[in-house]
């Protein structure tokens, strides 16, 4: 038995003191010693050579009273210094940090305010060049078309006037006048043949690119991503998924595999070579974006095609980029390009961006590549677009995802 204080004998037991207590409950002795091993107070034949906790701590009962007692006040002393210490913040601190953040609320707003007003300011000062630029681009058609309107009138006057000369020649002259006249008749006609015929002339025209501004530009990129207005949820139709590429379950992510599925039936809309897949929505008017997370894969191409692409084969016509029937965004290793039928124009990007965001105006006839993360448009493509139109994806490293 190992004991803590004096080891206790059959008879031994507290001295006189007040009532006393419980009772062992298989001894009838008082309880008087503490067992540490079973964490509860037992008699001097519970603690004894032939008693349940023979070889077990004990230690006098009062022992471990005073002991805890000691733990108590140890406590008490934890809890006032605590208490004392959350007074202290509640009364010095907390006040402090509230009116700070009034504070820093205040001069918050402020800036939101400010920086708000400034961009307002920039896009009513734009608004108000760019609707200028648009009204002096159609006073300017309006002008060339009134001069040419004029110009032509004269010209049909003078048409009218020589041929009513040369009627009344031909009708009122006899042979030998009509000789006579030969020189006038040889002016006359010169002169006719001085009159060109009308042609086409870009003047006459409208001009579109007066509303083109890349500040216009970035902040409706912007805010289309950005409030997620005119955002579709893009699926892939898996009957267009090259044998190459591994379409998820919810249809969203495509994957790049070197060896080709066996899986996959060959139907007429499936890209047998090239690693090309279409959205199973398409696109005829409207507007409408959606973002790809690319950031996983260097050799991804990501953009629009015409349901006119030719699925079969490896020659260009297939190839997303190398024909009339796509315009695509694309990546390899370090190098990034927009590309619409063979003609390929290198974007000086220093990295490549995580999402792509594609953005395509159908009314505008406008097709956009942005970056949500820094807000910077990458590339514009203006043109005429044959509809309908399907977001197409091609991976030949690892994997891209449609996010929305």
């Amino acid at each position: 038995m190992s004991a803590e204080g004096a080891e206790p004998g059959p008879g031994s037991g507290p001295g006189p003191g007040p009532e006393p207590g419980p009772l062992c409950p298989e001894h009838g002795q008082a309880l008087s010693w503490f067992c540490r091993s079973e964490r509860r107070p037992v008699c001097a034949a519970c603690a004894g050579l032939g008693g349940r906790c023979r070889g077990h701590r004990i230690r006098r009962v009062e022992e471990r009273a005073e002991e805890l007692r000691n733990k108590i006040v140890d406590q008490c002393e934890r809890l006032q210094l605590q208490s004392a210490a959350i007074t202290k913040y509640v009364a010095d601190v907390l006040p402090g940090k509230n009116q700070r953040a009034v504070s820093m609320a205040s001069a918050a707003r402020e800036l939101v305010i400010q920086r708000l007003s400034l961009v307002r300011s920039l896009c009513e000062s734009e608004e108000q060049r760019l609707l200028e630029q648009v009204h002096g681009e159609e006073e300017r058609a309006h002008q060339s078309i009134l001069t040419q309107r004029v110009h032509w009138a004269e010209a049909l006057q003078k048409l009218d006037t020589i041929r009513t000369s040369l009627v009344g020649m031909l009708t009122h002259l006899d042979d030998l006048q009509l000789i006579q006249k030969e020189q006038e008749i040889f002016e006359r006609t010169e002169e006719a043949e001085g009159i060109l015929d009308p042609q086409e002339s870009e003047m006459l025209n409208f001009n579109e690119k007066c509303t083109r501004s890349p500040l216009l530009t970035q902040l409706w990129a912007t805010a289309v991503l950005g409030s997620l207005s005119g955002t579709e949820d893009i699926r892939i139709d898996e009957r267009t998924v090259s044998p190459f590429l591994q379409l998820s379950d919810d249809r969203k992510t495509l994957t790049f595999s070197t060896k080709k599925s066996k899986a996959c039936a060959d139907g007429p809309e499936r890209f047998n070579h090239w690693p090309n897949a279409l959205a199973a929505t398409s696109f005829q008017n409207g507007l409408h974006a959606w973002m790809v997370n690319v950031q996983n894969s260097c050799a991804y191409k990501v953009g629009v095609a015409s349901g006119h692409l030719p699925r079969k084969g490896s020659g260009s016509d297939c190839r997303l980029g190398h024909n009339a029937f796509s315009w695509v965004f694309s990546r390899y290793d370090q190098e990034f390009r927009f590309s619409h039928n063979g003609q390929h124009e290198p974007l000086g990007l220093l990295r490549g961006p995580a999402q792509l965001g594609v953005l395509l105006d159908l009314q505008a006839q406008e097709l956009l590549f942005y970056e949500p993360a820094s807000g910077t448009v990458l590339y514009t493509h203006h043109g005429s677009f044959p509809g309908p139109l399907f977001p197409v994806f091609a991976v030949a490293d690892q994997t891209i995802s449609i996010v929305r």
